[in-house]
Parts: C-alpha cells; sequence; structure tokens
C-alpha cells in the first residue's frame, strides 16, 4: 500500500479543553514516534498548540468557532489535502467523502441531559448521532461507554473499539518534600491536604465532596487537611465556591482553577489523597493520574471509575454524603490502608500507556483505509468486467 495520509482534528489543543485535548495531544506525540512512514496533519485552532505538536506533523489552522471549523474549515482542508480518513472526537465536518474515524469519550448528553444546557443538549444529540452513522469506526474509552454507545445507536458491534485514555509520562512519582514546598509556596497554606480535579461543574459533584470534607473535619477536629479543587471553572462555579462559604471551612477550601500539568504534577505528589466524586465519567483519567503520581485514590463506584480504579482505589456511592465521607477517612487515618492502596495504584497506572492506545488507534486507521481500498479494487474489478461483457 502506498504512503497513507492521516489527518487528526486537533482544535482542542491549547484551549484548555481538559480530556478532549490531553487525548489528541497524546496521540499525535505517539504517531510521531511510532509510524515514522505515513504523513499526519494536525487540524489546530491557535499558535497555544504550536508546542504540543512533534515537528514532523503538518499543521493547518482552522476556526475556533465551531460553527465555522466543522460548517466550512475542516470540510474546505479535507479537499485540499486529500487524507486517507479524518479522526475527530464527536462530531465530524459536513460534507465530504473522507473516512471519518471518531472517538467519543462517553453519551453523558444522553443519559445525563440534565447536566448540559440545552442549546449545547440538542446538538450533540444531532451531530454526534449523525457522526457515528457516516464514521467507519468509532473508538471510545472504556467498555463501560461501549455498551452505551451500542445501547443507544444503531450500530454493529464490530464497528466499536475500546482504546483507553492513560496518563501522560509526566504523570509520575516525584520529591514528596519539593512537591509539598512548591504547592505550599504557590497556595499559600502548609497544612495537608485532600485534592480533586475536574471542572467545576454538576455531573464532578464538587458540592457533594465539600459536604463530605465538612462532616469529615467536624467528626475529626484533628485533622489539619484543606481541600484543593483543581479544574476551569464554568458558569457552575458559584455555586460551588456558594457551597464552600457555607460549610464553614471556606478558609481550608481551596480553588486552583486550570493549572498546567507541571502544577498538577505536584498537586498530585503533594496531597494526602486524591478523591474524584463524579456522578458519570466515560473513563475517569484524573484517576489513573492520581495513581501514577503515587497517591492514594477514593472514587465513585459509577459509570467507568470502578472499571478503571479495578481494585485500585476506595470505591464509593458519589449520592452519598456519608459514604464518600468514609473513605476519605479511612484513607487519611489509616495509614496502612493508605499505603497499601498507594502501591495498588502505581501498578495500576502501569496497565494503561499512552503508546498502547496510539498503535492501537494506528491499527484501527490501517483497517479503515484497508477496507476503502479493497472496496474500490472491487468495484474496479467489477467495471472491468461489465466493460469486457459489451
Amino acid at each position: 500500500m502506498s504512503l497513507m495520509r492521516f489527518a487528526v482534528d486537533a482544535h482542542a489543543i491549547g484551549r484548555h479543553l481538559t480530556g478532549n485535548e490531553v487525548y489528541v495531544r497524546s496521540l499525535l506525540r505517539e504517531f510521531a514516534e511510532l509510524d515514522r512512514e505515513s504523513e499526519f496533519i494536525a487540524y489546530v485552532s491557535g499558535k497555544e498548540a504550536e508546542p504540543w505538536i512533534p515537528r514532523r506533523i503538518n499543521m493547518r489552522q482552522v476556526s475556533a468557532n465551531p460553527w465555522s471549523r466543522l460548517g466550512w474549515d475542516l470540510a474546505r482542508l479535507v479537499r485540499q489535502d486529500q487524507p486517507d480518513l479524518l479522526h475527530v472526537q464527536y462530531t465530524a465536518p459536513l460534507g465530504g467523502n473522507t473516512p471519518i474515524v471518531v472517538t467519543v469519550h462517553d453519551v453523558s448528553f444522553l443519559e445525563h441531559p440534565e447536566y448540559f444546557p440545552a442549546l449545547r443538549r440538542a446538538q450533540l444529540r444531532f451531530t454526534v448521532a449523525r457522526t457515528v452513522q457516516v464514521a467507519a469506526k468509532v473508538l471510545t474509552v472504556s467498555e463501560f461507554s461501549r455498551d452505551s454507545i451500542l445501547r443507544h445507536y444503531n450500530v454493529a458491534p464490530d464497528k466499536v473499539h475500546v482504546v483507553p485514555n492513560a496518563a501522560s509520562p509526566e504523570f509520575r512519582v516525584i520529591g514528596r518534600e519539593r512537591a509539598v514546598a512548591s504547592v505550599h509556596r504557590a497556595y499559600g497554606f502548609s497544612a495537608p491536604f485532600v485534592l480533586s480535579v475536574g471542572d467545576i461543574q454538576p455531573r464532578k459533584n464538587q458540592i457533594g465532596l465539600i459536604a463530605a470534607f465538612a462532616k469529615t473535619i467536624a467528626e475529626h477536629p484533628n485533622l489539619k487537611h484543606h481541600l484543593v479543587l483543581t479544574g476551569q471553572e464554568t458558569w457552575f462555579a458559584p455555586r460551588v465556591r456558594d457551597a464552600a462559604r457555607q460549610s464553614g471551612l471556606g478558609d481550608r477550601i481551596h480553588f486552583t482553577g486550570f493549572v498546567p500539568d507541571q502544577a498538577l504534577l505536584e498537586l498530585y505528589n503533594a496531597c494526602d489523597c486524591f478523591v474524584f466524586p463524579s456522578f458519570y465519567e466515560g473513563f475517569g483519567l484524573p484517576i489513573i493520574e492520581a495513581m501514577a503520581c503515587g497517591r492514594a485514590v477514593a472514587c465513585s463506584n459509577t459509570a467507568a471509575m470502578q472499571e478503571v480504579a479495578d481494585g485500585a482505589g476506595l470505591l464509593f456511592n458519589p449520592h452519598d454524603i456519608a459514604d464518600i465521607q468514609h473513605c476519605m477517612e479511612d484513607i487519611l487515618l489509616d495509614p496502612e490502608l493508605r499505603a497499601r492502596k498507594e502501591r495498588l495504584g502505581v501498578h495500576r497506572a502501569t496497565h494503561f500507556s499512552w503508546q498502547k492506545s496510539a498503535r492501537a488507534t494506528l491499527e484501527v486507521y490501517r483497517e479503515v483505509v484497508e477496507a476503502r481500498a479493497g472496496r474500490k479494487n472491487k468495484a474496479a474489478v467489477r467495471v472491468t468486467a461489465g466493460t469486457s461483457g459489451n
């Protein structure tokens, strides 16, 4: 087969789009190392993306506005570049006959529409359904999400492939004393702390975590811990900040906003435990990041999180404040349990690798291209046979 050319919608890179951004930039980094023969094109939305794109990957600029990007820019550039396929997350551009590979991380907009503004919910219902139907292959990040996709969309099971996320190599165990000192300098407190990472939004359940933290401190006043909430603030942030004030522990609850990976590495390594109380996740990448940094993890037992933690974390019902509280207390008050969960977590994180995930993604790419080439060859044979029979 001739040289392959793969195009990737990488507009999320450099725009603080959390999981979607980590996903595409991690794949591109590994593609550049794993496949030295194929050509790769990344469609990016600004100069902020440039530091994240490997040199051997070509960049093209598309609009940061989703309507312009999906309605015009991507289709125009794909016609010009003529890649063998286009890989997108959730939504393909309008028009064109280039094969599509789509990654659908989860279908929370169908299973929990209450977490989305009405317009966004309606847009995702329409565009994702259309993309899943026209795509040659659908990638997703957990068996939970695969089951959900197959339940909601009428597609063949062999069309949907699980390729899990992983912690980036940057997330690792580092000197704890150095990490603690760095965090304390950056945020102005010197107490031990509990960490949670995720955009401030309803499904991340920061309000439930604040309530559980307040109960923990009330019942164990000797604990000097603070609570650190790291993640981009959204329209929901005022409600979470108000919950922090109402808890009576406002001076012990810190909002860092979005932080770059280096700061996040230090936060993970410096915390006494990591708590992830989300109601719904297609994967739950911070769970694996925290484990890779050697932290004991307590997380929700819903959606994909139990699958991802797989016995290495303590599991709780995110709808039960007392259950969150007890898991947090178990880790903070039992050093032997904490140390055991830290060891299990580090081992669990090694099961996930962006190199393995990128290799599996490239296998899907090649399968799509080869299947299309096969169809073209069959069509050419039929035309030739028809012509020779005249």
